[in-house]
Formats: structure tokens, sequence, C-alpha cells
């Protein structure tokens, strides 16, 4: 049910943002979705990717400093009003979010949700409470 994300700091410079992909690229490793959050000195790339033991393993080879987080991933509505339904049971119970992402995928008329909160566990019960399909990790990696 969680999924694994790969969180990678990179220095706030130009072409810092190629070289993990390339690393990735290079030894095989696909990427489902991916987000960047930069400040003026760092940025922070999020990625989930197929297999995430082998692309922080092969990150960390070249020297950059990975942290592997858990996330959820929720099926949404891929229509006006999707994401807010989704976040309006979050609010109403209490939960802080971190972050999110979101992507399309081949299921007609539905998009993924990824999600970080403090309470990952809170966030998976407050959500199944409310009839919010939670996606499989599997799903995500095998898209």
């Amino acid at each position: 049910m969680k999924i694994k994300q790969l969180s990678i700091f990179l220095q706030n410079r130009m072409g810092s943002l190629s070289k993990p992909l390339e690393v990735l690229s290079k030894n095989g490793v696909n990427i489902r979705a991916m987000c960047m959050a930069d400040t003026s000195e760092f940025g922070i790339l999020r990625l989930v990717v197929d297999n995430p033991e082998m692309g922080k393993e092969v990150l960390e080879e070249h020297n950059f400093l990975v942290k592997i987080t858990e996330i959820i991933g929720v099926e949404m509505n891929d229509t006006p009003g999707g994401l807010t339904s989704v976040l309006k049971v979050i609010k109403d119970n209490g939960i802080d979010l971190e972050y999110l992402y979101a992507f399309t995928h081949d299921k007609e008329g539905k998009a993924i949700l990824l999600l970080h909160a403090d309470d990952i566990d809170k966030l998976i019960s407050s959500l199944q409470d409310n009839d919010i399909v939670i996606v499989p990790s599997d799903e995500v990696y095998n898209l």
C-alpha cells in the first residue's frame, strides 16, 4: 500500500537535474512520477521509480544524497473537482499534508494522487473510511 519514493538532494545550479536522471536511465530504472521543489541554494527531486532500491543504490554510487520516503497513492477522478474531493476528506480529518503531486494513467477518467503527511497511517485510514481508493504500490511501479 505504501509507495517508496526517492528524495534526491541537488544543488540549485544549471544541469544538476539531468545528472541523476541520466544515472537512472543508464541503469534501466524507469521513472513513474516526479516532482521538483527548490530554494535558491538547493532542490529536492522526488521520484517514484519502478525499482526504488536499485534506484537508490545506483544514485548513491554516483555520490547523490538519496533518502527513501514512504508516500501513498490514491485514485481520484480526472475531472474538475476530483482533487478537491480528496483534499476535503484530508482537511476534515485534520491531516496536515507536507506535499502532493499527481499524474494520469491508462484508467480512463482516473488520475493518481501521490501524498505525504506526518502521520501516513492516519492518512490511509481516513481516506479508506471515506471510500477513497488507495492504489497498491505495485500498480504504481508497474504502470
